[in-house]
């Protein structure tokens, strides 16, 4: 059954997730765009499957103050911010300690920018098909928030793949994506470790060693 389904690592994952779009081989117009950290070993065999350029989108999540593992919404390249109103207004979170946080993560952001691709350019995503890919969907406020980043950088068409997620967040994001590939939708989500053998965190030093590998294709 579906339900029981699990990735043996991200690299299998991203194997998985090759297979389901295999329709956008080959196609100059497209792009594989990977959440760092845990997105990019998938984008990687996803990129090198289909033969499309890969680069990064990061997206920083806002903790809420006191309670940092709760998201209150998300900031991601391009200058995006994406709240939660629910979590805000329920726990009446001033805007200046908002601003506070999203100015915190914002240089955590550019700086990981800077660190994953060294001098490169980020690719230029205007009036391109954007393979969206991260390795699983909890909340889905990280992956909202890179859907806004692309649609303002000039994407012609997004595609969110994701080899799991949450049927409720599944749903939330369907309707902002021109296409959402997820491979299992499980009523018993509980966490995205939970659909893989090996969820061992992805490092700053694979993320930039991944996407070498990918430079001469991505020139």
């Amino acid at each position: 059954m579906q339900e029981t389904v699990t990735f043996a690592d991200r690299t299998e994952a991203g194997k998985q997730l090759a297979k389901a779009l295999v329709k956008y081989a080959n196609r100059p117009d497209t792009i594989v765009l990977a959440l760092p950290r845990g997105g990019v070993p998938l984008g990687y065999e996803v990129a090198k499957a289909l033969h499309c350029p890969l680069d990064v989108l990061v997206v920083r999540k806002l903790g809420t103050p006191g309670q940092e593992e709760l998201a209150m919404g998300a900031v991601a390249s391009g200058g995006v911010r994406v709240l939660n109103h629910e979590v805000t207004d329920y726990l009446n979170i001033a805007p200046e300690d908002i601003d506070a946080v999203a100015r915190r993560e914002t240089r955590e952001l550019e700086r990981r920018e800077r660190a994953y691709r060294g001098h490169r350019s980020p690719l230029d995503i205007r009036g391109r098909v954007v393979l969206l890919v991260d390795d699983g969907l909890a909340t889905g406020t990280t992956m909202r928030a890179a859907v806004s980043a692309i649609r303002k950088l000039g994407a012609k068409e997004i595609v969110a793949a994701i080899p799991v997620g949450a049927v409720h967040s599944c749903r939330q994001l369907g309707a902002e994506v021109d296409e959402l590939i997820c491979l299992v939708r499980p009523d018993d989500f509980v966490a995205i470790s939970v659909w893989y053998d090996d969820f061992r965190q992805t490092t700053d030093q694979e993320v930039q060693e991944l996407l070498r590998r990918t430079a001469p294709v991505t020139a």
